[in-house]
């Protein structure tokens, strides 16, 4: 009698502990995503502050809540604001944004290791193996690039892909 007892206790206990981690998991999985929202809206800001014609793209590096480093594409520092040529030819030597915040974190003290990279455009594949080597370990997006290919590598590397498409508010 005391043994059923005991694991009539210890079911209950364990039932009562799964409804609280299935709790606790959907209340974190939410607050993960109302995270997410608020650093790919301010990505979205921040690809404003580019002077590229044809896209403008922002991205967020973030570690343990805390935002690290900050890019959008444009010209290296020093160079002249314009992205395109007359012909709207996007110039060599423009950074995309995601290289521009992996750049800007080296000249830091911080690591990339185990952050997440909030991006409004899917990373190329040049830019997908710099998110890798940087130890980005997730990659969280607005719109997709024309070209898949960053995205099926970072997936093969293990880094967790997301797509975010945010809810346009209305006034």
């Amino acid at each position: 009698m005391r043994y059923t007892l005991n694991f009539t206790c210890s079911r209950s206990l364990y039932n009562s502990q799964l409804m609280n981690s299935a709790s606790t998991s959907k209340d974190s999985n939410s607050k993960q995503r109302r995270y997410d929202e608020a650093y790919m809206r301010m990505a979205v800001e921040w690809a404003q502050l580019s002077h590229c014609n044809r896209k403008q793209v922002g991205a967020l590096i973030v570690k343990d809540r805390m935002i690290i480093a900050d890019g959008f594409n444009g010209t290296p520092t020093g160079f002249p604001n314009a992205c395109e040529s007359d012909a709207g030819v996007t110039h060599w030597y423009v950074l995309h944004a995601e290289a521009n915040a992996i750049t800007k974190l080296a000249k830091s003290n911080n690591s990339a290791q185990g952050a997440t990279l909030y991006i409004t455009l899917s990373p190329c594949r040049d830019c997908a193996k710099l998110i890798y080597q940087a130890g980005i370990s997730r990659v969280v997006y607005k719109r997709a690039y024309k070209d898949a290919d960053g995205l099926k590598f970072l997936e093969t590397a293990g880094v967790e892909i997301a797509s975010l498409e945010l809810d346009e508010k209305k006034d």
